[in-house]
């Protein structure tokens, strides 16, 4: 027996107690005044009865989608390089992503608060913004890697073997077919072989500097672009005015000084650009 019904009976045996004490009191109507009680009887059973399916059903409904309903999917976002100069990328959480010639990376507009994950297809040099409650996950076509805070270039090209150079921290790379991991350290390098992964030191240290050379941002805030100007720049810094940090720019640079970097990017927006010190500012 469904709730529903045992509803309704519990209704009707209510109904029948009502009616047997008035019966007893002498309180029941005429038999015309019997019909129009009749008719508000059932009217008054009927609603009842509807209210208590229509609870059910609404209690049921809301169980169902809390329980079953699948969770909205994220916002995803594809950068695609499909030039040879890098391509400069600054996620939701501070990482800053290079991506290399022929690169593609997938990842959400937000992170979700127990993980930070993307996709990649390619090479790039990653600069991951530390976070040891929200580990940062990359998906390859036979790996996962995994850190927390760190700075290394994945090569993952099809047709190449899988290749990973620490810069700095620590790195956790999964096979996934084996499930088989190993960890590497600044300063190591792993490749993937014949399904079993080499540990090795660093043989090219400029495999990092190469993707500084030629670097492009597309449609993004001018705070980003200055932060990866910044990082690379010991001697001179550029700053801009908050009120110019989120204004977007699409802008290339070919081993520029940060004094050219500077004179570009007003140009592009039509800012000023003065000079005190060491630092270049910008202001409308």
């Amino acid at each position: 027996m469904s709730e529903t019904e045992k509803n309704i009976k519990k209704v009707d045996r209510a109904w029948s107690k009502l009616y047997g004490r008035l019966d007893a009191d002498g309180l029941l109507l005429s038999a015309e005044g019997e019909k129009r009680h009749a008719r508000s009887y059932a009217l008054r059973k009927w609603g009842v009865v509807a209210a208590v399916f229509i609870g059910v059903c609404i209690y049921w409904v809301m169980g169902y989608f809390k329980a079953d309903a699948p969770v909205v999917a994220q916002t995803l976002i594809m950068q695609q390089n499909r030039e040879q100069s890098t391509l400069v990328t600054t996620l939701e959480d501070g990482s800053i992503v290079y991506l290399g010639g022929e690169t593609s990376l997938q990842y959400p507009k937000h992170f979700s608060a127990e993980k930070r994950e993307v996709a990649l297809q390619g090479n790039a040099l990653f600069d991951v913004t530390g976070n040891r409650n929200r580990p940062f996950l990359i998906e390859t076509d036979e790996v996962r890697i995994e850190v927390l805070g760190t700075a290394f270039h994945v090569r993952s090209d099809l047709g190449t073997p899988f290749q990973l150079s620490v810069q700095r921290g620590r790195v956790k790379v999964t096979l996934k077919k084996k499930n088989q991991d190993v960890y590497v350290n600044a300063g190591e390098t792993v490749t993937l072989k014949t399904q079993q992964f080499h540990l090795t030191n660093n043989g090219d240290d400029g495999q990092f500097a190469r993707y500084l050379e030629n670097i492009r941002f597309k449609d993004e805030p001018l705070s980003n672009i200055l932060r990866v100007i910044n990082l690379h720049s010991s001697d001179l810094q550029i700053q801009a005015s908050p009120a110019l940090a989120e204004r977007r720019l699409t802008v290339a640079f070919s081993e520029n000084s940060a004094e050219s970097m500077a004179e570009l990017i007003s140009l592009a927006m039509n800012l000023k650009c003065t000079r005190e010190g060491n630092t270049f500012i910008l202001s409308e």
